[in-house]
Parts: C-alpha cells; sequence; structure tokens
C-alpha cells in the first residue's frame, strides 16, 4: 500500500524507512522519536499499534515479516493499555525515565511544548501490590507534578482506569 510505512525491526526497536510517511505521523501524533538522521523509530508497542492499524509493514534485515505481537512477552499488559488510550485519543510516551510505564498527554496538548497530564501505571487485576508499592507510585506522580492514572487490565482485555490523588484532611 501507498500509505503503508516499511520499517525495520532492530534489536527491540523498530526503524521507519519511509522518513516522510513516518515523520508525518510524528508530527501529527507523536508516534516514536526522531533519530539524529531524521528517521523516526518506533518502540514495539508503538510500531505493533501501527501495524494493527494497518499502517506499518514491519520486516527484519532480511525482508521477511515481523509479528511484533510474538514479540511483546510481559508487556503485553502494557499494550492493552496503550492501544486503549491511543484509540481514545491521547498521546502516550514512554515514562521509564520516571519509573512508571506511560506518560500521557491530553487531548490536543503536544509533547516537547506542554506537560503530560498523567503519568500512568499498569497492572493486572489479579496483581497484588502492597501499599508501600502503592504509595511509591503515589509519589513518582507527585514528584513530576502529574496525576497518578492505574491502569488494570481484567482477564478479558478490558481496561478500567482510577485517577488517584493526594487529599489533605
Amino acid at each position: 500500500m501507498a500509505d503503508t510505512i516499511r520499517a525495520l525491526y532492530m534489536h527491540g526497536v523498530v526503524v521507519c524507512e519511509n522518513s516522510s510517511l513516518a515523520r508525518q505521523l510524528y508530527d501529527k501524533s507523536r508516534f516514536g522519536s526522531l533519530l539524529p538522521d531524521g528517521r523516526v523509530e518506533l518502540s514495539l508497542i508503538e510500531a505493533l499499534y501501527l501495524s494493527e492499524k494497518g499502517k506499518l509493514e514491519v520486516v527484519d534485515s532480511r525482508g521477511n515479516p515481523v509479528y511484533l505481537d510474538k514479540k511483546l512477552g510481559r508487556s503485553r499488559v502494557r499494550y492493552i493499555v496503550y492501544r486503549d488510550l491511543r484509540s481514545r485519543g491521547y498521546i502516550v510516551k514512554t515514562a521509564l525515565k520516571f519509573g512508571a510505564d506511560f506518560r500521557v498527554y491530553g487531548k490536543g496538548v503536544t509533547p516537547g511544548k506542554d506537560h503530560a497530564k498523567w503519568v500512568v501505571f499498569c497492572v493486572r487485576e489479579s496483581d497484588k501490590h502492597t501499599w508501600h508499592e502503592f504509595s511509591a507510585k503515589g509519589r513518582v506522580a507527585h514528584s513530576t507534578k502529574k496525576k497518578l492514572l492505574m491502569s488494570v487490565v481484567d482477564d478479558e482485555g478490558d481496561v478500567s482506569y482510577w485517577e488517584v490523588g493526594w487529599i489533605k484532611p
């Protein structure tokens, strides 16, 4: 397809070959990050989402198709949340440097020009967490001046969101 971006899978990341189409996606919806040479690098999660939307074809160095859903492993819950948030029109970027899963920008907000509204932690409904772990997540959100958004994925793959905040009695 003429509107499909061809990308190369290398060492856990995906680098887009058609820089003009990939750059349009980056400029419009902030998919990926720009490399110094102008190409766009996508995370596995971003690439899988775009592949499912029919916008991206991922191949290996020999030109064989790469099935990214088989490479997700433990990131499946994170992907379910990413897909849900993106389908709702939010821009979702990694929050690895904050020790969280994602940072999410309000609709109409541009990353780099504005700040994310939420820091997101993705958990399975069946996961167990201590109050200390929960408190640590709250501290991350507070220290980054973002709201804490807990995304809970059930066994059917449905996502519930819980915005958590501090209150002063």
